[in-house]
């Protein structure tokens, strides 16, 4: 790791960001389109194809991606060899996929039109597999912001096929035909962009596949059993109540996950650091992991914070009138993102640390949890309690995480000036409720500078930690 390492980063959370905050606003321009063209009933289904789409990944992935990464990180590693090997290895995983799934899906006891829509989503997952092995490549380089422009202009050719099917009525399965165009834009470009900097061939050879996939498969299965707690309560409620509760539940979803991408874009922007470190340099790897921990900390308490006050604006904007009642749904699952948050970066302190197998082992009794709540309250308090479930699912997840780090690695991140963090939260809440009657929007843009201005003068952020934002050196 180089003196400019710190400016590379920086500049790709700048860039990165100013990206992902217009592939958000796309993606929410689309959710708007969406939810308002297929109503609570039809949306139920697009969002049954979506959990579908990430059941697809889930079986696909084995630890693919995840230990391709963290293998071409390490120090004098031979990318062609190690690339040339996970694309052909992911190629054949996807070939016996694209074989299987679909005599699955021909027996589901589903409507044809919905069958249609899976058989698309399964065409999205095969280029998202291969585009996604080589993102390890840009994540390595800290150029990750090239992949954000990527996936910034897939969505954007997303919502150009959604506006084209909302103009000509083509129907629903035009709009999941949206998201292949999407994923095979980015594979194409992605694809293209790596070849800057490696040109690898495909390489077929099973003893380094075996050896790959014994370091891999307790990732894959981890992330199967993240499928189950994170995206099966939708096919669960889908089954036990139908498509308007998953509708629901789905708007106030659908959200959240547009802001997952910030945890996500930084713990992929930090992970080869952290896979360099943790085994070489603890003071360092620790360090790394507190600016993490207190950076996820400043960014939730506001995202509660306007979450609680203005759920029913920001529903009415997003879904429309006919999703009122997912404001409740969004007032709770905003605690799961803040679990979600640090889920993810324990989940990938132990995938650096290698320690997957134990993760494995706690996120199984997390999905264990989730499944066998959702089917006792489902039938009862519908999509209210998968809300909850997936709250304490979440912070579960979280708790059992933090334990296998501390007993293996003795360390548990922590921050300075938390109460202060605290303060500036409250004095956020007590600057809506003085200018409660001002417009929604001025509330939305203002409340926030006024709590990270707060925190700035009370110097819980730090000059340093602007300026290092700000750097341009690359």
């Amino acid at each position: 790791m180089t003196s400019s390492t710190p400016q590379k980063i920086a500049f790709n959370v700048i860039i990165a960001s100013i990206s992902k905050v217009l592939n958000t606003g796309l993606a929410l321009f689309g959710l708007m389109l969406i939810t308002r063209y297929l109503g609570p009933d039809k949306f139920g289904l697009y969002i049954t194809a979506l959990a579908f789409n990430g059941l697809f990944n889930a079986l696909g992935d084995w630890g693919i991606y995840q230990t391709a990464t963290r293998e071409i990180s390490r120090p004098k590693a031979d990318e062609k060899i190690i690339i040339g090997n996970v694309m052909a290895l992911r190629i054949t995983v996807s070939v016996i996929l694209a074989l299987l799934l679909p005599i699955m899906i021909y027996f589901l006891p589903y409507s044809f039109e919905l069958k249609i829509a899976l058989l698309l989503v399964l065409l999205s997952y095969i280029f998202y597999s291969f585009y996604q092995v080589l993102i390890g490549l840009f994540q390595k380089r800290l150029i990750m912001y090239q992949v954000s422009l990527i996936e910034l202009l897939g969505k954007l050719i997303q919502v150009s096929i959604v506006l084209l099917t909302i103009k000509l009525d083509l129907g629903f399965k035009f709009i999941v035909i949206g998201i292949t165009g999407s994923m095979l834009a980015n594979f194409i470009l992605v694809y293209l962009f790596s070849r800057r900097f490696i040109r690898f061939k495909l390489n077929f050879q099973p003893q380094t596949w075996k050896k790959f996939l014994k370091e891999s498969w307790p990732i894959g299965l981890s992330v199967i059993v993240t499928f189950i707690y994170f995206r099966a309560d939708s096919i669960l409620l889908k089954s036990l109540e139908g498509n308007t509760a998953v509708g629901i539940y789905g708007a106030a979803y659908k959200v959240l996950e547009n802001i997952t991408f910030f945890p996500g874009m930084i713990i992929g922007l930090l992970m080869p650091m952290l896979s360099y470190y943790v085994f070489k340099d603890r003071r360092k790897f620790q360090s790394i992991v507190n600016e993490n921990f207190k950076l996820f900390i400043i960014l939730i308490i506001p995202l509660i914070i306007i979450v609680m006050f203005f759920a029913e604006d920001i529903i009415n904007i997003v879904a429309g009138e006919a999703f009122v009642a997912s404001a409740t749904v969004l007032r709770i699952v905003i605690f799961a993102l803040a679990f979600i948050f640090f889920g993810m970066l324990f989940g990938n302190i132990l995938l650096v640390a290698k320690l997957q197998k134990q993760q494995l082992v706690a996120l199984s009794a997390c999905a264990l949890f989730n499944v066998s709540a959702n089917l006792i309250f489902i039938p009862k308090y519908s999509y209210l309690s998968t809300a909850y479930v997936s709250v304490i699912t979440e912070f579960l997840v979280v708790v059992l995480s933090a334990y296998i780090v501390y007993k293996n690695l003795h360390f548990l991140p922590k921050m300075k000036n938390f109460r202060l963090v605290i303060l500036a939260g409250l004095v956020m809440v007590l600057y809506i409720f003085i200018f409660s009657s001002f417009p929604f929007f001025f509330l939305l843009l203002t409340s926030p500078l006024v709590y990270f201005a707060l925190l700035v003068f009370l110097k819980v952020i730090t000059k340093k930690e602007i300026w290092m934002l700000v750097k341009k050196e690359v």
